[in-house]
């Protein structure tokens, strides 16, 4: 797997469990929902998210 595809695939799992929680525990957890996309939409831009230095430090390739 390569970092592009771990990002998405992050992202995709806690917007999932955003909305698991917002039924289950609190709407509160729709915040979740919002930080994960305004990351998303920040790293379009500036071509850099914190994900991204995770994974690579965990050895995936660019």
């Amino acid at each position: 797997m390569r970092v592009d595809e771990a990002v998405r695939l992050l992202a995709g799992i806690m917007i999932l469990l955003s909305i698991a929680l917002t039924i289950w525990v609190s709407q509160w957890w729709l915040l979740l929902t919002a930080f994960v996309a305004l990351n998303l939409m920040q790293s379009a831009f500036s071509k850099w998210c914190p994900a991204i230095s995770v994974f690579r430090k965990l050895g995936l390739k660019p």
